[in-house]
């Protein structure tokens, strides 16, 4: 199967979070967790200064825009282009066209918020490598979330497996 990339969708002003909500709950009623894995709206934080008291408020990064990881298909292309508060993908034409990481880091953006994040006991299935297709539960993760430690059965046993996030996808 192809691997899923990350492309980008302008939306209506504002409607950035309700864009994000329809296309997961679109993910869940159609079933297509195997095509479209994660939608991020880009958040930072900014200091703003209010009569004295300076506070710290979220911001969108890009207004106007939602990151979606994807493997682009017809089906996956007409769920997200067919989302209210989508006007299309960014691409010459509205045809989407993938990210890399290397870009996005170009843009100055943070690409850890891009990364999967997941949880102690998370089930997660490998993508690559010896055991891919295999599941496991997460049981330890680096502290700079770069890597997890799966624990998986085999042989009779529970073995660990260290793993790069990207290596690896939570089954929902």
């Amino acid at each position: 199967m192809e691997e899923a990339k990350w492309y980008v969708v302008h939306t209506y002003s504002g409607y950035e979070n309700k864009v994000k909500m329809n296309i997961e709950k679109a993910i869940k009623n159609r079933n297509m967790q195997e095509l479209i894995h994660d939608v991020k709206v880009l958040m930072q934080n900014e200091v703003e200064e209010k009569n004295g008291v300076a506070k710290t408020v979220q911001r969108k990064t890009f207004p106007g825009y939602v990151l979606i990881k994807m493997i682009i298909t017809d089906d996956a292309w007409y769920v997200v282009r067919n989302t209210r508060g989508v006007t299309g993908f960014v691409g010459p034409d509205s045809k989407p066209v993938p990210l890399s990481l290397e870009e996005i880091q170009e843009m100055g953006m943070d690409i850890s918020q891009l990364r999967p994040s997941f949880e102690i006991g998370d089930l997660v299935e490998l993508l690559d490598g010896a055991f891919a297709g295999s599941e496991g539960t997460v049981k330890e993760i680096s502290d700079d979330k770069e890597t997890i430690t799966v624990s998986l059965n085999g042989f009779g046993r529970d073995f660990p497996v260290t793993l790069r996030v990207d290596q690896v996808k939570r089954v929902i």
